[in-house]
Formats: C-alpha cells, sequence, structure tokens
C-alpha cells in the first residue's frame, strides 16, 4: 500500500510539472525605474511560451494613465510589423528576441509627463483564454533648480528673521540644509534657538555677532543646487531705508510749506491796494462832492487875494502874472502829476476797478475845472473893475480941492 502511494506521489510530480511548462509567463524585473529628465529609459520585459505554443506571440507596451484612457505605444506582430503610436512615434521603439522571450521598451529624452506606470502584455494567438501581462512604474526625476534665498524681517538689533530656500524645480521633492559662515568664511554654528526646517532657517534675537555668510544647499536623488546670501545685522539708528523715508518726508513737508507761503505771497500781490486820495494840494484824490472842493479852494483863492491887496506896492501887471504864473504851475504840476499817476495805474490791467474810480474823479476834477474858471473870471472882472478907476486917478493930474486956499504970491 506505501508503495501505491509513493508511486501515485510521482506521477502528480510530473503531472505538476507538465502544467508548469505549459503555462505561459510574463515579467519585470524591478517594480520601479528612475530616470534623469532628458536621459533615455529602458523597460525590460521577459516572458515565456508554452512548449505546445506553435505561433509567434503578441507583444504590446501600454501607457497606463490615471486620469485618462490608457494609450498604447508599440506592439510586436511579427518581425517585419511593429507598430508606434504617432504620440510616441520619433522617441519610442522595441528591443525584442521573442526565441529568448525578450521584449525591452525604450524611451529617448524621457520628460516629467513619461512620470506614469507602464504594462506588458504577451498573448498566445494559439490561446483562446488571452495571455499574461505584468507591470512597472517609470519615475522621472528632475534635477533641484537653483534655490532663492531671501530675508524675510529687519535685519536689526534684537530683531527675529527668517532665512528662506526654495527650489521651483525637482523631482522628488528636494531637501534643504543652511550652512552658518562667519565675516571671515570661517564655519560657524548655528546661533541658540535657531530651527531649520524645510529650508526657513529661522534666528531669534540676532545681533551684530549674526551678521555673516549663509549656504543653502537643495538636494534630491539626481544633484544638488545651492544659494547664497549675506546678512549684515545693523543697529536701528543705522537703518538706511528709514533713514532715507524721513529725509524724504521732512523734504516733502517743506516742499509743500513752500508751495503754500509762494501762493499766499502771490495772492496778497494780487489784491487791489486802496486808493488812496490826497488833498488838493499834495494831489490826493478825493471822493468829496466837487462842490466841498470848489469852495475850500475858493476860499483858499480869497486869503491869496486879499493878501495882495494888502500890498499894494506891487504893480498890477506884476500880482497878476505872479498869480497867473501861480495858478499855471499849479494847475501844470497838477495835470503832471495827475497824468504820471494815470500812466502808473494803466499798466495794471488788474486795477479796473482803480481805472473806474479814477475816470469818475476825472469827471468831477473836469467839473470842478470849469467852476474854477468861471470863478478866475469873475475874480478877473472883480479885480478889473475894482484897479481901473484907482490906476487911471494915478495917470489923471490930481485935481485941486475948491477950498484950498490960493497961493499969496499970485
Amino acid at each position: 500500500m506505501a508503495s501505491i502511494n509513493g508511486v501515485f506521489g510521482i506521477c502528480l510530480l510530473l503531472f505538476g510539472g507538465v502544467q508548469v511548462s505549459l503555462s505561459m509567463t510574463v515579467s519585470i524585473p524591478l517594480k520601479e525605474y528612475k530616470v534623469a529628465r532628458g536621459d533615455d529609459a529602458t523597460l525590460p520585459c521577459t516572458f515565456t511560451l508554452p512548449a505546445t505554443s506553435s505561433s509567434a506571440p503578441i507583444v504590446s507596451w501600454t501607457a497606463i494613465s490615471p486620469d485618462s484612457d490608457d494609450s498604447i505605444i508599440a506592439t510586436y506582430f511579427s518581425a517585419s510589423q511593429i507598430t508606434i503610436s504617432k504620440k510616441y512615434k520619433s522617441r519610442a521603439s522595441l528591443e525584442f528576441n521573442i526565441p529568448k522571450g525578450i521584449a525591452n521598451l525604450k524611451l529617448s529624452a524621457v520628460t516629467s509627463l513619461d512620470t506614469r506606470s507602464y504594462e506588458c502584455k504577451v498573448q498566445d494567438p494559439s490561446d483562446e483564454e488571452g495571455g499574461q501581462s505584468a507591470k512597472t512604474k517609470l519615475t522621472v526625476l528632475v534635477a533641484p533648480s537653483t534655490p532663492i534665498c531671501k530675508v524675510a524681517g529687519v535685519a536689526e538689533y534684537g530683531q527675529n528673521i527668517n532665512l528662506t530656500c526654495f527650489s521651483e524645480e525637482g523631482t522628488p521633492t528636494p531637501t534643504y540644509k543652511w550652512q552658518n559662515f562667519d565675516v571671515n568664511n570661517v564655519p560657524r554654528q548655528n546661533p541658540p534657538k535657531t530651527t531649520d526646517q524645510n529650508g526657513i532657517l529661522s534666528l531669534y534675537n540676532i545681533s551684530k555677532d549674526t551678521s555673516g555668510y549663509f549656504l543653502c544647499t537643495s538636494t534630491n536623488e539626481i544633484r544638488s543646487a545651492k544659494c547664497n546670501i549675506t546678512l549684515s545685522v545693523l543697529p536701528p539708528s543705522m537703518n538706511m531705508a528709514s533713514t532715507f523715508g524721513i529725509i524724504g518726508a521732512i523734504a516733502a513737508a517743506v516742499l509743500i510749506l513752500g508751495i503754500i507761503i509762494f501762493c499766499c505771497c502771490c495772492r496778497k500781490k494780487n489784491k487791489p491796494e486802496e486808493y488812496e486820495m490826497e488833498n488838493p494840494e499834495v494831489e490826493e484824490y478825493t471822493d468829496k462832492d466837487p462842490k466841498v472842493v470848489s469852495e475850500s479852494h475858493a476860499e483858499r483863492v480869497k486869503s491869496e487875494e486879499e493878501y495882495q491887496n494888502a500890498d499894494r506896492r506891487d504893480p498890477r501887471d506884476d500880482r497878476s502874472e505872479r498869480s497867473y504864473d501861480r495858478r499855471s504851475d499849479y494847475n501844470s504840476d497838477k495835470r503832471d502829476d495827475n497824468s504820471d499817476r494815470r500812466d502808473r495805474y494803466e499798466k495794471d490791467d488788474r486795477y479796473d476797478d482803480r481805472r473806474d474810480r479814477r475816470d469818475r474823479y476825472d469827471d468831477r476834477r473836469d467839473r470842478y475845472d470849469d467852476r474854477r474858471d468861471r470863478y478866475d473870471d469873475r475874480r478877473d472882472r472883480y479885480d478889473s473893475d475894482q484897479y481901473s478907476d484907482r490906476y487911471d486917478s494915478r495917470d489923471r493930474p490930481p485935481s485941486i480941492p475948491p477950498n484950498k486956499p490960493r497961493d499969496p504970491k499970485i
């Protein structure tokens, strides 16, 4: 009985071996392949055909996309019939050796868009049940771009600042590390309480000793990139930006004040002055009634005439000439002075209202001159009547009074 069981076991083993040799297998050595951007990538695929297979297998490579439909890259039907899709026409190819079970996919100049999963599928045309497949992932690595170093905060005594370092590109995500150097470019330890996380170096309660040279290194699986920054910690009074801001504010205030003063001065100049009036003797314009002015002038003329009458020793012609000369000088000086004043005020167009007042005064002056002329005519007639008999009596011989005694000699 034991011998029967042993034989039966051997038969099962042999039958199982035949079954294994009769099945198809497809395999890819690694689950993930990493290639730098711009390099060529080769995805290997090996397979075994069943011993009963009498025809060449069909091998296809497919790009699996989670966001869209899968797309077939290349398909092998025979050594003379290989199809490549239009999307990969210029940069995809198959490296195959069917008897040895090799069908590798080669992609040239890979980009970040090639980062995805790929499937290698082998089909036996004589097998109605279908074929076998294997999957792998391609990761296109991108070297970190040159990081950007910045200072966040005000570099003054006692302040807290952050030094930031960031690379815009990098697959996988790069890691960052800061190094600290003093002003003499000698490496040194970071100050107490300093933190360095995700490219952010935090410095607390900075001082003059914090000044120095800081170097940031961005690294991933492919390569690394660096950036640096020079930190100068200044006292608050030495902050040039604040100083320039204060100076600019003061300059703006002074400029505004100057504009205000200039406007006030211009407004004061444009303000019309009061039209000063003088008395008739000093050629002052007045708003008084011409009648009152004429009467005052008549009184002054009367006093002059009384003075002339009191001094009988001056000849009539001399007195008349002096009176006439005095009037002529007075009138000519007055007219000349008024003419100069009129010329002076007519030069400025802003004194239109003064010209109106002057025109009114000229009208009053004309009326005053007419009255004065009439008064002079009356005075002349009065003088001629008063002094004609007196001077005529001087020319005639004196008359003898009737009661004068006769000369005794006669």
